[in-house]
């Protein structure tokens, strides 16, 4: 397995931050790209620093529209060889039982629900084309740390993260067309970092606390050494089917 240059990704969350990282990581190594996110100005600037071909398609990756309008795109690229989910939100401060519905939606949404249509959607063309004597793809979800511990604060983000991990375990049980795995990219300094070390409700006193602490004890890395981890996984993601691995960990 290796980086599916002058083949055509889909990567979700690419308007800044991490994804934005991976897109011109991607990119600077002959990926084509269809990128999305919600923010259309900020996804162009992303697609202004890509060398190569990208595509964009704003919008909610929680829509089946827009799924299909990504695959759509990838597919008429050429060698449509899979997609990344790199999307996700955090809506941090409150405890479990004081999360107003919309915010739970949204985050659930952003990381559960666009990983579910983008297996939908995505995956039937990728078993069609190894059907017909294509190569297998992928299908890398970010997971993250979170989908393993309680903390107040991010108890939706929690939830949506363990679910989403599950869901890659599903897909790899399930899928001979993709290899499958969910990529922990560290404590990286975005703009998630930012809003938990300033959040406010129930369970923010002890989210601040521990999101400052990071910060303070300089544990915090950049989106393009993040990006360059999971580049190095990709090499291997043949490797990596059906696991959570976290950057840096040994294959």
């Amino acid at each position: 397995m290796s980086v599916p240059v002058n083949k055509t990704v889909i990567l979700t969350g690419a308007s800044r931050g991490i994804g934005r990282a991976v897109a011109r990581a991607l990119s600077d190594q002959g990926v084509r790209l269809v990128i999305n996110s919600r923010g259309e100005d900020t996804l162009r600037e992303t697609a202004e620093v890509c060398p190569g071909e990208v595509r964009m398609v704003p919008g909610d990756a929680a829509s089946a529209s827009i799924v299909l309008k990504m695959v759509d795109e990838a597919q008429d690229m050429g060698d449509f060889a899979g997609f990344i989910h790199a999307a996700g939100v955090l809506n941090p401060g409150p405890l479990l039982s004081e999360i107003a519905e919309d915010a739970f939606r949204e985050v659930m949404d952003a990381s559960l629900t666009a990983a579910y249509q983008l297996v939908r959607h995505a995956v039937p063309v990728l078993e069609e084309s190894v059907r017909v004597g294509g190569n297998r793809g992928i299908a890398v979800f970010f997971g993250s740390g979170a989908a393993e511990i309680t903390q107040p604060g991010i108890a939706a983000y929690c939830i949506a993260k363990a679910a989403e991990e599950h869901l890659m375990r599903q897909l790899a049980a399930e899928s001979e067309a993709v290899y499958t795995f969910a990529y922990r990219p560290g404590v990286v300094e975005t703009r998630m970092q930012k809003q938990a070390r300033n959040a406010e409700g129930g369970g923010a006193p002890t989210l601040r606390k521990t999101f400052r602490s990071w910060k303070e004890q300089g544990r915090l890395i950049e989106p393009e050494e993040s990006a360059r981890g999971l580049l190095q996984f990709l090499e291997r993601a043949d490797k990596l089917h059906g696991r959570s691995i976290r950057i840096g960990e040994s294959v």
